[in-house]
């Protein structure tokens, strides 16, 4: 079978240069970019919901307004070619017919090829319109929780547990600071797997009489009862693959270096074996040979050469 030849793309300005340099694999990735697209035949709620799955994405979005003729779960190619044009690798999409009514479709890619797409059903939806106290600015990095043992329990739900975060998480921090922590996103399994609920709350920071401040959640929407339909998940070989970290970014582990259990650094040093009496001691008077032990070295030094 004859080799296939790709293409390679050869940027011709400046500014494509910097785009592809841009869109190449990196030590450290940019933030995803999520794709928000509609179907032939969507409704009012799947249109609302995604709008508001838009808002509480923001900035990191592409948004497409034209309705496209896809069906993901038959031939997904159309959204690869666009998560590869707007270098999106997780995308939205919504539709509505008899069958799967108010559906929507989160998914993610690798490498510019499908990896996870999980499909759910939009029930008791309630907008982030629906609620009119004050919301959050746009960007806040969310805290995502996740109630309910099957999540850890259940392969199917702790991927798409994997995929949640994958979706709301923004830029890697590496420290939190108290006020900045100002939206928190829930996500709850039902006892049978079968519907996931989620809420969204601001952090409101009250006076406690103390040190630390009394914390209370206050419900900003969007709010939506989740119904699973179908599944396209990677196997457990391909999604390791994905997970692979380059060498350069692994911590690497320090020799004869280890930790307590009270968290105290312990560390090791080999040595060759001492000799004490050729140790070197602070020069004083008290610890000077004595002329009489200098005579007795000499000795020594003149028998041996003389043997």
């Amino acid at each position: 079978m004859p080799a296939v030849m790709q293409r390679v793309l050869k940027p011709t300005t400046r500014r494509g240069k910097k785009v592809l340099i841009n869109r190449g694999p990196k030590l450290i990735e940019n933030v995803r970019q999520t794709l928000f697209m509609k179907g032939k035949n969507t409704s009012d709620i799947a249109r609302n919901c995604l709008k508001d799955l838009y808002q509480l994405k923001k900035p990191e979005v592409v948004q497409l307004n034209k309705k496209n003729d896809v069906l993901p779960f038959e031939d997904v190619t159309p959204i690869e070619k666009l998560s590869k044009k707007y270098d999106a690798s997780l995308f939205a999409f919504i539709s509505h017919n008899k069958k799967r009514p108010n559906n929507l479709i989160l998914g993610r890619m690798f490498d510019n090829q499908l990896l996870d797409m999980v499909e759910l059903g939009i029930g008791n939806f309630k907008s982030l319109s629906a609620f009119t106290n004050d919301k959050i600015a746009a960007g806040i990095k969310p805290c995502l929780l996740f109630a309910g043992p099957q999540f850890s329990q259940v392969p199917n739900l702790n991927r798409i547990q994997n995929l949640f975060i994958d979706f709301f998480q923004r830029e890697k921090v590496e420290a939190v600071r108290l006020q900045g922590l100002e939206h928190v996103i829930m996500f709850t399994v039902d006892d049978n797997g079968e519907n996931i609920f989620m809420r969204s709350y601001k952090i409101l920071l009250k006076k406690s009489g103390e040190r630390i401040p009394r914390v209370e959640l206050e419900e900003i929407g969007p709010s939506v009862d989740f119904k699973l339909r179908r599944l396209k998940l990677a196997s457990d070989d391909h999604f390791k693959r994905t997970c692979k970290q380059p060498k350069q970014l692994k911590a690497r582990k320090i020799k004869n270096v280890s930790h307590n259990v009270f968290g105290t650094k312990v560390g090791r040093i080999h040595m060759t074996k001492q000799d004490i009496n050729k140790l070197q001691t602070r020069k004083m008077k008290g610890l000077k040979k004595s002329i009489k032990e200098k005579k007795e070295q000499r000795l020594k030094k003149v028998k041996a050469k003389a043997q």
